[in-house]
């Protein structure tokens, strides 16, 4: 049985996911602190506005207003009880827009972390990671979620997690991982070891690729990393608009519209299949990286120092690969000493 996004990857060599869903909706007015989640019942006109945004920039896949949606990260809002509704209604409202974008758009219901650390360091069980992400995927199911998309995953476990639950809820699935500490995610994951975790799970994803982490150099690294693992399986790329600064009291991001269109083109030739942006990511900087991928001529493969030259230097001089040395190994160490 195939999906919608699996009939799309047979037919294109790249597709452009969408951008951020924080940095919009604040830009729309949601308050810091407030859960947006909430706004798929109270602004619903908002988050269908968010959906438009994306498809008329050109995206072929939007992420829907849920990352925030399980039952731990709501009970910070006393809003657990509602993560079935909350969900289904965010990825009602991105079928509503989907299907009226007289193309196929994919409506991929966003699953982000639950915040809480696993045991023995935490309290979280497999068995209850499994439980929560599973309600949540039912409520994106019962919306009309083309696929589930677990994002910005730093714990094995959590991912594992996550795949049972796609499993449970009958979905194909979509995850990434964030590569934000010399090169590895917050409990020390590298991109080598995230391919070769994927291709052992009972239900691998449809693809998998990292979001967010640090800017988009760093991202681009991690991609050749999972390049370089010999990985067979379609590569996503969601990186963020440059580095986050604060200007005027405000989180602002410094990636140019053209900069992500180099970054487009440079994920697309370092093998991504799926593209998109993530925070700091607006329509404007969509419309210039799809501009880019359809009339950028496919190039070879980008070398580091390239991507470094177009993009901007690293933030670490290891990605936690290979060489086990360098900064990767003090910053890891620190972490789970």
């Amino acid at each position: 049985m195939t999906n919608a996004l699996s009939r799309l990857l047979t037919t294109r060599d790249w597709l452009l996911a969408d951008g951020a869903t924080g940095t919009n909706l604040f830009n729309m007015g949601l308050s810091s602190g407030d859960a947006p989640e909430m706004w798929n019942l109270e602004q619903p006109d908002n988050i269908r506005a968010l959906y438009r945004n994306a498809v008329n920039a050109g995206s072929d896949i939007f992420l829907t207003n849920s990352f925030g949606g399980n039952a731990s990260r709501l009970k910070l809002h006393n809003a657990q009880n509602q993560v079935h509704e909350l969900n289904r209604v965010a990825a009602a409202l991105g079928r509503e827009i989907a299907d009226a974008a007289g193309r196929p758009v994919i409506v991929a219901g966003s699953v982000g972390p639950t915040g809480d650390i696993f045991e023995p360091m935490g309290s979280l069980t497999h068995a209850l990671a499994v439980e929560m992400f599973h309600e949540q995927a039912e409520g994106l199911k019962a919306g009309g979620a083309d696929v589930l998309w677990v994002e910005t995953i730093s714990a094995p476990e959590e991912y594992k997690a996550a795949a049972e639950a796609a499993a449970l809820a009958g979905m194909d699935w979509c995850g990434t991982m964030s590569f934000d500490t010399a090169g590895r995610t917050m409990m020390g994951v590298t991109s080598a070891q995230m391919a070769a975790m994927v291709e052992k799970l009972p239900n691998p994803p449809l693809a998998f690729g990292a979001n967010c982490g640090v800017g988009a150099s760093d991202l681009m690294r991690t991609l050749c990393g999972f390049v370089a693992a010999g990985t067979e399986r379609p590569l996503i790329a969601k990186g963020n608009a440059g580095i986050p600064k604060y200007h005027d009291g405000h989180i602002h991001y410094d990636g140019t519209p053209e900069l992500m269109g180099e970054y487009a083109v440079l994920a697309r030739d370092a093998g991504a299949t799926i593209i998109g942006g993530c925070c700091g990511t607006m329509p404007e900087h969509l419309k210039a990286m799809r501009a880019a991928l359809e009339n950028t001529p496919r190039g070879p493969r980008p070398t580091l120092e390239l991507i470094s030259e177009k993009l901007g230097g690293f933030s670490s001089a290891t990605d936690g690969t290979g060489e086990d040395t360098g900064p990767g190994r003090e910053r890891r160490g620190r972490r789970r000493g």
